[in-house]
């Protein structure tokens, strides 16, 4: 089961819930009953997704006029 938590109970407790997710704990926080966003750590499996590397094309990136230019 998710562990739900109210976006003012988070900001109240932040350091709490910082560790608690440091030890694998995932919370979904709501607002006036509704669903705003999660929290988990980032080594949570599918967690982090690498779309597209532009280190690969220059070191330093690429400027986003480049990027937009190209669309």
């Amino acid at each position: 089961m998710e562990n739900i938590i109210g976006v003012k109970e988070l900001r109240e407790n932040l350091d709490t819930y910082i560790n608690e997710v440091k030890r694998g704990k995932s919370f979904l926080v709501i607002r006036k009953t509704k669903p705003v966003f999660k929290i988990s750590s980032p080594d949570e499996q599918g967690a982090w997704e690498t779309v597209i590397d532009f280190t690969k094309v220059s070191k330093k990136g690429i400027p986003i006029s480049k990027l937009l230019s190209r669309l």
